[in-house]
This record gives C-alpha cells, structure tokens and sequence, in this order.
C-alpha cells in the first residue's frame, strides 16, 4: 500500500467513510482514526498498530449533541461531568463514562464503558464533522512505541501501512489526553496529561488511580518506549556510561556539553512544563534514531503538568526493559 502525505480533507473523509483508517493531528497526538460505529474499520487500527484487543480505544466526537448518542451519564454526576465538559471541550480531556449499546465491543475492549472526547484542532474538527459521526482515534504509531507529533513521525512508523496521513504541522500539547472518571462525585484520573491535577480539584476531590488492569485507554505499565533502552536516572551527576557505552541525554536542566553523552535534546532551555511536552516525543524519537547504546532522561518537576510527563517517562523506561526482557 501506497501512504500518501497530504493536506486533503476531502480525501480524509472519503476514506473514512469507505471504513479506512486515515492518519489524522489533533492537539495532542496524532490520531490513527477509524468510523467508531463500524467494527471493521475499528478492527484496521488494532491489526495496524498491533495493539492488544484489550486495550480500548478513545471515541472522539464531532460535537457535544452526539455525547448521549454514544454514552450514559449518571444523574448524581450529572452535573459535575457538565462543568469538566463546560471548562475543557473542546480539547484534551477524556471522559470514561457508561456506553451505549451503539458503540461495538471492539472499541471498548469488552468493557461496559466508553472514552470521550472533542478534540479542538482546527484540521480534526473539520474532518469528523464532515464526516458526521464518531471517530476511533489512539494515536498514529505502532503499538507501545513513542507517540508520533508530526505527519513525518507517523510515517516513520506506519508508512506503507495506511492509505493517508493528513499532515498539519507539529501538535500543541505533545502528550495524550488527560483521561477521567467521574464516580459519585470524584474526579478519577485514569491517566495524566495536559490537563492537570491542579485544574481538576477546582470542580471536586481528585484521585490519582493506579489501575490493576486496564479500564481506559493508556494505562498499560510500559508504553510510549524508544527502541533504544531508555534509563530514569534520579541521581543525574553521579551517572556514568559503562565502558565504551554510547549515551545520549534527554535533559531537563540546560546543558550543552557533557562528555558523558553524544548527543543532548534540552527539554525546554526555560524550564516552562508546557514546551518540554511538546518537545517530549519528538526529541525521544531524534535520539532513537542516533543508533545509541542507551537513552539517559533527567527527571523534571513530578507536578502539574511534570506529572504526565514523567508518566511517560516511567513508562518508557518500563518498556525498554520489557523489551529486553523479551527473548530475540
């Protein structure tokens, strides 16, 4: 199969409605999408990406009136629910909520719930209301890979695999929605991202869920991983390379040489949260490509925004080890 890069919406919303998956940018990520309603399209993501059938995927809507289209809200979190829709839709937060019989199986992995959301990037918006019905989006990479935040990074992973990747120019946030439940009257945070902690607690008590298995998009231990094992060095001034180890360093303090590495990505050369996520995947994936022996990260603030991407942080180093645990 020929991957054609272009910035045709039409075409876009063709191949969607003939059940094919188009590679589309939102502000987070970009999206592999997939009509949510038809379960053999919904199939072409997972077969793809290679992702685990119990890992469910995020419907995106194209407007608020298709929310009780595709899923059930609780009376006694009505109202708690309307307020996070009223503050942060359209854009990147991800609601859990019960499904409705509309939605396949495939898409919620089995579970009896569904995962939300409306996207605010321009391109997005203007292709699924097009489109006019619900989209199935994770993100545009192989499956547990580093998420892909320009047209290029997905097709470094997926060219030749689908038919289009739409291309707009690198994503804002850089890191995927910040998932939510709502569970009489508690803000439940299945996974971090843009939005944070800080900004959920003005609407109600959050929680931080530490997941046993897998209920949402996202929450698999180890995900997001370079090919190049990636190390989570807390003590960043005693590290030292084994012997001829080459290193590379994703670096939260500005630092331009070090011997100990060949390479250094600075995260954001003024500490703001907010560029280190968006420059998160993308410096991730420019060190994977330096063909490394290991890929040293320094931690950045665990808070506010920091939180989310030191979640993948962790999960990145979690599975690099996987995959080196795993036989050749």
């Amino acid at each position: 199969m020929k991957t054609e890069v272009s910035t045709d919406r039409a075409a876009a919303v063709e191949l969607l409605r003939k059940g094919e998956i188009v590679a589309l940018p939102t502000e987070t990520v970009y999206g592999l999408a997939a009509d949510a309603l038809n379960p053999i399209a919904v199939a072409k993501i997972f077969e793809v990406k290679e992702r685990p059938r119990f890992d469910p995927l995020i419907v995106h809507l194209p407007d608020r009136a298709w929310l009780e289209r595709v899923a059930k809200i609780c009376s006694a979190d009505r109202q708690l629910i309307e307020e996070l829709i009223d503050r942060f839709w359209p854009g990147p937060l991800t609601l859990v909520l019960s499904k409705r019989e509309i939605v396949p199986e495939i898409v919620t992995a089995g579970l009896d719930t569904v995962a939300v959301r409306i996207s605010s990037h321009r391109v997005f918006s203007e292709i699924i209301r097009a489109f006019a019905g619900p989209l199935a989006a994770p993100s545009a990479n192989r499956f547990g890979r580093i998420s892909p935040t320009t047209a290029q990074h997905v097709m470094d992973d997926l060219n030749g695999r689908i038919p289009l990747v739409v291309a707009a120019g690198p994503t804002m946030h850089g890191i995927e929605s910040t998932i939510v439940a709502i569970r009489t009257g508690k803000i439940e945070i299945l996974r971090r991202g843009p939005i944070t902690a800080e900004q959920l607690s003005i609407f109600g008590k959050v929680n931080i869920v530490t997941a046993e298995k897998v209920s949402a998009p996202g929450q698999l231990p180890s995900h997001y991983a370079p090919k190049t094992p990636l190390r989570l060095v807390e003590d960043f001034d005693s590290f030292l390379p084994k012997p001829n180890q080459r290193c590379a360093l994703l670096a939260w303090n500005a630092i331009e040489n070090d011997e100990r590495f060949i390479a250094i990505r600075n995260l954001s050369g003024g500490k703001d949260l907010r560029e280190a996520a968006a420059n998160l995947f993308r410096y991730l994936r420019e060190l994977d490509g330096l063909d490394v022996d290991l890929i040293v990260a320094e931690p950045v603030p665990d808070q506010g925004l920091g939180a989310a991407i030191m979640d993948r942080l962790r999960r990145a180093s979690q599975g690099s080890l996987d995959a080196r645990d795993r036989p050749g």
